[in-house]
């Protein structure tokens, strides 16, 4: 026990300073003399490490070798510690490049007695612990001496901190390959709705029993519209009347004095806000919640599970959802509009995506009124322009991309899952909870893509 905290058998608790051969901030050249930007030194910035996950390989901004003498910044040779100690605070990575960095960024150079993928782990791990070692003016920043004295427990034996590193960075890699696959399914997504959006599809019988293909202008008749070139089978139409021609169907929540945050309880009528709506996505969190006679009052801006959900601020303004089966009833806040597609007219996956497309996007952003915080109205919405397939077509084009937006929904799932697994993994590994020595590998054998 040193200092009331319990250190693990085999292990220490030192400070930082001690384990770093080298420790010191970086500085920034004079931002008016030319000279000294635009170098062949690349020169690190708070927002170049939170963009990256462990390893620096890049940064937004150079400075020449002129710049370097003529301020306090330095050379950090590649694979050293980079840490913030301003506003983003206890921010860490990896340079696998020489860097220069602002003052904001301390570089640390360990001795060769410390492993430098569990020192990075060890770190993060640490990060909810820095405020208290913090100086307070307009913001609470560290500095080199603080840093120095900040301690932490760590494995006296070398191949110990290697193992500890090795698995944890088995299950990042393996959320590394999982965020790529989302991606890669992300642009897929993008192009698809480029192509069946303004294309559409057709029977190819040549393809076997219910297969279709993109419609191909060689091939297909097109005609000029209001939102550009669109099949000769489509129509172009407003919004209210694709859906069902009653304006009924459309309908904003209540004045912002009829629904206030005191009339907000812990359960009873849910209520569906901005940040419930995520393009072709509810959001399932923090659900605020009214009293039934409220509800009932309001009952006119009532949605039920299947309507369309818009936001008419926000960025971007005019991102829909459908509003899942789990919530059966509820009322939608002043800045949401419901949406309710009669299915004898659309289909409403269908509708929700042509909203989410650039072609509607790009109108509700023209329409756009007020400055501080700009919207769309009511009218706006209603009468929005949306290219309508025949209801045959819309159900395939809508069944294609829900696919798409299915597998996306499993890698999230999936990485949602291994994020869970390293949290577990870090507190207990980074605190000797959990010895490598007797560590089955429990669970990970799972950690693989899904």
């Amino acid at each position: 026990m040193i200092e009331g905290v319990e250190v693990p058998e085999g292990w220490r608790r030192v400070r930082l300073g001690e384990v770093a051969h080298s420790l010191k901030s970086g500085g920034t050249p004079l931002r008016d003399v030319l000279d000294f930007w635009g170098g062949n030194v690349p020169f690190v910035l708070i927002e170049d490490m939170t963009k990256t996950n462990k390893y620096l390989i890049s940064t937004n901004e150079t400075i020449s070798e002129k710049g370097l003498k003529n301020s306090s910044a330095w050379i950090v040779p590649k694979y050293s510690i980079l840490l913030s100690m301003y506003a983003s605070l206890g921010e860490v990575v990896i340079n696998k490049i020489d860097v220069a960095t602002n003052q904001a960024i301390l570089g640390i150079i360990l001795k060769k007695d410390y492993n430098l993928e569990f020192m990075y782990y060890i770190l993060r791990f640490n990060k909810r612990n820095y405020e208290k070692y913090t100086i307070q003016t307009t913001q609470k920043n560290l500095n080199k001496e603080l840093v120095s004295q900040i301690f932490i427990c760590i494995p006296i034996s070398l191949p110990e901190q290697h193992k500890i590193a090795d698995i944890l960075e088995t299950v990042d890699n393996t959320i590394e390959r999982t965020n790529k696959i989302i991606e890669k399914y992300k642009r897929i997504k993008q192009g698809l709705m480029q192509d069946l959006l303004t294309r559409g599809v057709v029977e190819n019988d040549e393809l076997g029993v219910m297969s279709y293909e993109l419609r191909d202008e060689e091939k297909h008749r097109f005609k000029d519209s209001p939102l550009g070139r669109i099949p000769e089978e489509w129509e172009v139409v407003e919004l209210m009347n694709g859906i069902g021609g009653n304006a009924n169907l459309i309908v904003a929540g209540p004045f912002g004095s009829n629904l206030k945050v005191e009339d907000y309880k812990k359960t009873g009528i849910p209520i569906i806000r901005l940040q419930n709506i995520d393009e072709n996505k509810f959001i399932d969190k923090d659900i605020k919640f009214i009293a039934d006679k409220k509800a009932k009052e309001l009952s006119y801006h009532s949605f039920i599970s299947g309507d369309l959900i818009l936001a008419k601020l926000g960025d971007p303004i005019g991102k829909t959802c459908i509003v899942p089966n789990n919530f059966e009833y509820g009322i939608v806040v002043a800045d949401v509009v419901r949406i309710r597609v009669n299915e004898q007219y659309a289909d409403k996956r269908f509708i929700s995506y042509i909203l989410n497309f650039d072609i509607c996007r790009n109108q509700l952003n023209t329409d756009i009124i007020g400055t501080t915080r700009p919207r769309v109205n009511l009218d706006q919405i209603r009468t929005a322009k949306i290219p309508l397939p025949p209801l045959s077509e819309q159900h395939i084009i809508a069944s294609i991309l829900s696919q798409t937006d299915e597998t996306i929904e499993k890698e999230q799932k999936y990485k949602q899952k291994l994020e869970s697994i390293k949290q577990g993994l870090m507190d207990d590994l980074l605190t000797g909870k959990v010895r490598v020595n007797h560590l089955i590998n429990e669970g990970m054998e799972n950690v693989q893509p899904a």
